[in-house]
């Protein structure tokens, strides 16, 4: 019997599901900072549509969006081996896919999600810090030349402008627009809310989002590819390889790691600087969903 049950397994090869973590803010977030982008994941995402026996590739996705440039890069390579592959995808959500987070969720066939995970939030937001107040207590002079009235716009230390609001603005409609676009054609005739509804950069749990049609289904990833594709399922987690100084360093990011300060080398305070404000914007990113 044992010998039969040893041949069995070659005779019926187990089916192998592709699973990628999409777990993070997206986009660039400082010198010594990485999230998710488009360079730093797409040797894991190839990798996964390569495998043997390759029934499905499973998006794990814990993200409260971030850049939607990234977002929408990371997204379109995933479609475009999916269908090269004629391979289907599944997105789950965990805590949260809002904003480039589900953005990451539509480039899966179907999405499922917990009661609880946090879905939505298609918007457009740009954030930043003031700081012209702080430099006049102090007594500091601000000395920025610039060719172009507009080159400066956004300067932490410079009063808003108008002028520069209404530009951005402008961009925020744009993008919003790209967001809806990609909404509709992936999830089409199961979008079940209203537009003003849907679109307004609200945010909801994947029960409401269930019954909006901005998700398939309810469950988990490993529960819903047996569901799927028996209990004898594979579930193949794919990252991209580690370099061996980054691994020697302990430095570390989604998908293989990212480069950090070795001992003994020094960095410019402004990096520093760049860095913490980075980390601040990241944790102020992840508190809008109550994480």
């Amino acid at each position: 019997m044992p010998e039969f049950s040893f041949i069995d397994r070659f005779r019926q090869p187990r089916p192998v599901v592709g699973v990628l973590r999409f777990d993070g803010v997206i986009g660039r977030l400082g010198s010594f900072r990485r999230g998710l982008t488009l360079a730093g994941t797409v040797e894991a995402i190839e990798r996964a549509f390569k495998l043997r026996r390759l029934k499905a590739v499973a998006l794990a996705v814990n993200s409260p969006g971030g850049s939607p440039v990234q977002s929408a890069l990371i997204a379109k390579r995933i479609r475009d081996l999916a269908e090269e592959k004629d391979v289907p995808v599944y997105a789950f959500a965990e805590d949260v896919a809002a904003s480039g987070g589900y953005w990451l969720a539509l480039a899966a066939d179907e999405i499922y999600a917990g009661e609880s995970s946090i879905i939505g939030s298609i918007g457009v937001v740009s954030g930043g810090f003031g700081f012209t107040g702080l430099i006049k207590r102090l007594g500091i002079e601000r000395r920025l030349h610039t060719a172009g009235d507009k080159k400066a716009m956004g300067d932490s230390f410079q009063p808003q402008k108008p002028s520069d609001i209404k530009h951005l603005k402008s961009l925020q409609k744009d993008i919003h627009e790209s967001f809806e676009a990609m909404v509709r054609e992936r999830r089409g005739k199961r979008l079940k809310g209203k537009k003003k509804e849907l679109f307004s950069g609200a945010f909801w749990t994947g029960k409401r989002a269930l019954e909006m049609g901005l998700i398939d289904g309810i469950g988990d990833l490993g529960g819903v590819m047996r569901d799927k594709f028996g209990d004898k399922v594979k579930l193949k987690r794919v990252d991209g390889k580690t370099p061996f100084w980054r691994r020697r360093f302990g430095f570390s990011a989604a998908f293989g790691g990212s480069p950090g300060i070795a001992p003994g080398i020094a960095s410019a305070p402004e990096d520093w600087a760049a860095s913490a404000i980075a980390a601040i914007e990241e944790r102020l990113i992840w508190n809008r969903f109550g994480l």
